[in-house]
C-alpha cells in the first residue's frame, strides 16, 4: 500500500464524469463558450465514429497507473461499457521478460499517455481519443461533491502503513454505510489486511476490482440523481486531461438520458499467474476480442 490512492476511477462517476472525463448533469445551460451538445464530435474530430468516443482513464500511484480504464460510450444508443484493465497485467516490452516491467502499471511512467494508449491499442483494438487522468485530492473531492456514496462494506477492512505519505490508517467495520472523503480513498485502496483475525479479497486485485465496479454503480445512481453544474469546475483543476472544459461540458450534454442499467463494468479476461516470483495477470486475447466485438457489436 503505497502513499497514493488505488481506485478505479470512481471520482469521475461521482463528480458526474464518468463517461470520457465528462458526465457532468447539467441544469438546464451550458457554461458560457460551450457548445451545443451535437457539435461535440465536431469538437473532438471525431464525427466518423459514429457517435462513439473512447477514453482512457487512468489513477495515478506516484508515476505508476495504478488504476486503468478504458470507456467506450455511445452518444447515439447512450450506452457505455467500462472496461477495467488489471494493473498487473502482463505486456510485452523490448528488453525485459517475465520482469516487474512488464506489468502493465509500469508503462505510464517510462513510455508516457501515447506508449500506453499504444498498449491498451494492441491488446483491446481500440485507441483511445482522449485520457484523462485524476490525483488523490480530486478524487476526495468527487466524492465530497456529491455527498459520499452508500456502499455495502463485505468485511471489516483493517490496514496500516505508517511509512505512506500521509501515513495510512484503514479501519472501516462491515456493513451499509457512507462513505464520505478520505473513508472512500480507503475504501477504494484496501485490498489485503496486515491484522491478525481480520481477512481481505479472497481472489486479490479482482475482488478489489469487483468492490470498485459496485462502488461506481452506486455512485453514478446518485450522480444522476443530481443536479451539478458547478461540480466539474470544482474538481477540473485536479484532473490532467487532453479534454478541454467546453469538450467535458458539451459531451457531458450527450449523455443526458444515460440510464445507470445502460453503463456495463467489464474486467479484461485473462487469469492470476506468477512467473519468476512475481505475480502477474496473463490476458486472454481472444477472450478479449469477442469481449470487444461484444462492446462495439461487431461480427
Amino acid at each position: 500500500m503505497k502513499q497514493f490512492f488505488k481506485v478505479f476511477f470512481i471520482s469521475l462517476v461521482c463528480f458526474s464524469v464518468i463517461i470520457i472525463g465528462g458526465l457532468i448533469w447539467l441544469s438546464g445551460k451550458l457554461p458560457e463558450g460551450s457548445v451545443d451538445a451535437t457539435d461535440i464530435f465536431d469538437v473532438l474530430g471525431n464525427k466518423d465514429k459514429d457517435g462513439r468516443i473512447n477514453v482512457l482513464l487512468l489513477g495515478l500511484e506516484s508515476k505508476r497507473s495504478d488504476t486503468i480504464m478504458l470507456v467506450s460510450y455511445d452518444s447515439k444508443s447512450k450506452t457505455g461499457d467500462v472496461i477495467s484493465i488489471p494493473r498487473d497485467s502482463y505486456v510485452e516490452r523490448d528488453g525485459f521478460v517475465n520482469s516487474g516491467n512488464n506489468k502493465i502499471n509500469s508503462v505510464y511512467a517510462v513510455k508516457g499517455i501515447e506508449g500506453l494508449s499504444e498498449i491498451i491499442y494492441h491488446i483491446t483494438g481500440i485507441k483511445p481519443d482522449k485520457y484523462v487522468t485524476i490525483d488523490y485530492d480530486g478524487v476526495r473531492a468527487a466524492v465530497d461533491a456529491i455527498g459520499g456514496v452508500e456502499v455495502d462494506v463485505p468485511f471489516h477492512m483493517r490496514y496500516t502503513d505508517p511509512y505512506a505519505n500521509p501515513p495510512l490508517d484503514i479501519d472501516i467495520p462491515a456493513g451499509k454505510q457512507l462513505i464520505e472523503g478520505d473513508r472512500a480513498m480507503e475504501f477504494l485502496r484496501f485490498r489485503k489486511t496486515n491484522y491478525p483475525g481480520y481477512s481481505g479479497y479472497s481472489n486479490g486485485d479482482l475482488g478489489r476490482i469487483e468492490a470498485q465496479q459496485n462502488f461506481v454503480k452506486a455512485a453514478i445512481k446518485k450522480a444522476l440523481s443530481l443536479k451539478l453544474p458547478k461540480v466539474v469546475k470544482e474538481v477540473y483543476p485536479y484532473l490532467s486531461t487532453d479534454f478541454t472544459l467546453t469538450e467535458a461540458t458539451s459531451l457531458a450534454m450527450s449523455c443526458i438520458g444515460l440510464s445507470t442499467e445502460n453503463i456495463n463494468f467489464h474486467t479484461l479476461p485473462g487469469h492470476p499467474e506468477t512467473r519468476n516470483g512475481i505475480s502477474f495477470y496473463i490476458i486472454d486475447y481472444l477472450a478479449t476480442k469477442d469481449l470487444m466485438y461484444s462492446i462495439l457489436e461487431m461480427e
